[in-house]
């Protein structure tokens, strides 16, 4: 795998562009993004073709390549985009395209 080969910033950006990879994951990345606020994999899961079990599975991905946070409340986990990690990818892309 490419990350285990490069350490540092790169293999940063690797595995984030790796979570957006994947139609669910970006799809789940696009819903919380739609209105700011922290959602629960419950809700998210009504507006994508998966079970909550494997939409859990997938989401799970996007606070390891640090695109979401994760907030414990109660039985539920909710999640929020981290724009600022947004930001820094896009800023990325932008020196590619320079």
């Amino acid at each position: 795998m490419v990350t285990d080969a490069i350490p540092g910033p790169t293999a940063d950006r690797a595995t984030a562009f790796k979570a957006l990879g994947d139609l669910h994951r970006l799809a789940m990345l696009m819903l919380l993004a739609e209105n700011g606020r922290a959602r629960c994999v419950c809700d998210l899961g009504e507006h994508l073709p998966l079970a909550q079990p494997t939409a859990s599975h997938r989401l799970k991905i996007l606070p390891s390549a640090g695109l979401i946070e994760r907030e414990q409340r109660g039985r539920w986990a909710y999640y929020s985009v981290r724009p600022e990690r947004l930001v820094e990818l896009q800023g990325y892309i932008g020196e590619l395209c320079d």
